[in-house]
């Protein structure tokens, strides 16, 4: 029991100076800063440039919405048939390939609404209209040096722009503060082709109606959209106006909610090519950046030495300890046993009396058939024991061996009494006749 204690204390110290040693040596990411020329968009930054006030938002308000984590391809499969509106926020983190803006256009052929909030989107996922093809040119960029937390950097020289004319998009709108670095949109008239166009992505276009202005102002449109096949795309040119710091500006919350929700239907965003794909494992992200996983794979190393080294001798094998099993009374117990069947208790009171008289006669320094008064008076002289006692317990021993009835219990008392004698002189007579008989032995 007290080897398990000892086991079990010595695992909890080792487990408890493990998790001391990780939140000792951990170091905590200093916040990193966000830049406008660099930004993060995705729902899950609560960074200047992230969205998840916008977010929270909608979620708060009873809207439906979610994190997409999936290629778009899902979009045409049963997770996206409840989908109704696809926000894609940039610039993202990983690139549309083809496959991406096929499967995507596809979807908003069929039905689907899509949202592209970002000041030059992928221009495969604007597909030109019947006579029009929209094209966002950006008026000035950010640079290293601007801090996007900063409202006056971001604004500045800025002029608030109003809607061109009522509608879902513009609803309880009166202005709103795009940033400085906010594109134009740009609607070219192209050549009319009865034939279905091709797009940048290879895919074969439906054609759709001519875009509408919302937003604008005498350099161009902030707002448009337009019909595509049985869907919408609705390209709003700056970011700044649903990320976290430009979000309280003048309107552009109201903004952000008619151009994302003026429908009923559940919103998702594209959180797969900001580089929040479903394949990184949810555990092993959620708790990246903390002394957990570190500890976690200490603690299963350790489980897997332990495992390993379980019946594994360490050192120079040790003996066996040995423990001397027999008592004082173990002879006496078993030729009691066997006399006692027998009845025979004289006998056994003469096998041990006569090798201890002779070992007394040679203690005492007189010949074995001294009398037993002489024996006991010698004996008496040279150590404590009593002459007295000494001489009634031969006497009695003598009287048993020449036929005096005596019971078994006499019989034990007779002998426990003799070895009594025998450990008070020191005599040790077993371990004499051990030696004697491994002497006797070797000789043979």
């Amino acid at each position: 029991m007290s080897q398990r204690l000892t086991i079990v204390l010595t695992a909890v110290a080792v487990i408890g100076a493990l998790v001391i040693l990780n939140m000792l040596t951990y170091v905590k990411d200093e916040k990193s800063h966000d830049f406008e020329v660099t930004p993060n968009r995705s729902t899950y930054h609560p960074g200047p440039t992230g969205t998840l006030a916008l977010y929270d938002l909608l979620s708060e308000s009873g809207r439906q919405v979610m994190r997409w984590r999936e290629t778009t391809d899902k979009l045409l499969k049963q997770p996206g048939s409840t989908v109704s509106t696809f926000v894609i926020i940039g610039p993202t983190k990983i690139e549309f390939s083809k496959d991406d803006v096929k499967t995507l256009l596809q979807w908003v052929s069929q039905g689907g609404r899509l949202v592209l909030i970002d000041r030059g989107p992928e221009r495969s996922l604007l597909p030109p209209s019947e006579h029009w093809r929209v094209s966002p040119v950006q008026m000035d960029y950010p640079t290293i040096d601007i801090d996007p937390a900063d409202t006056k950097q971001m604004t500045e020289h800025v002029v608030a722009l109003q809607p061109v004319q009522p509608s879902v998009l513009t609803r309880d709108i009166q202005a709103v503060i795009p940033s400085r670095f906010a594109s134009r949109i740009r609607i070219d008239s192209v050549a009319h082709n009865n034939a279905d166009e091709v797009d940048d992505a290879g895919s074969v276009s439906e054609p759709s109606q001519a875009p509408v202005v919302h937003i604008a102002d005498q350099t161009g449109g902030l707002l448009v959209d337009y019909a595509y096949g049985g869907g919408t795309i609705t390209l709003l040119t700056d970011p700044y106006i649903v990320a976290n710091s430009g979000i309280t500006l003048k309107d552009n919350l109201q903004l952000a909610i008619n151009t994302i929700a003026p429908y009923q239907g559940l919103i998702a965003f594209d959180e797969y090519h900001q580089g929040r794909g479903v394949s990184e494992n949810p555990i092993a992200g959620y708790f990246s950046g903390t002394p957990v996983l570190a500890f976690a794979a200490q603690l299963a190393a350790l489980i897997i030495f332990l495992i390993w080294t379980r019946a594994i001798r360490f050192g120079r094998p040790l003996p066996l300890p040995h423990t001397d099993r027999r008592s004082t009374l173990e002879f006496v117990a078993s030729m009691s046993e066997i006399q006692e069947r027998a009845r025979s208790y004289d006998l056994a009171i003469e096998n041990i009396y006569s090798r201890i008289r002779r070992v007394l006669a040679r203690y005492a320094g007189v010949d074995y058939n001294s009398p037993r008064s002489v024996i006991a008076a010698r004996v008496a002289a040279r150590s404590n024991v009593d002459q007295r006692q000494l001489e009634i317990l031969m006497q009695q021993c003598e009287n048993a061996i020449n036929g005096e009835s005596i019971s078994w219990r006499q019989a034990l008392d007779l002998v426990k009494r003799l070895r009594e004698v025998e450990q008070t002189l020191g005599l040790g007579m077993r371990s004499r006749d051990m030696r004697q008989a491994a002497e006797k032995m070797a000789s043979s």
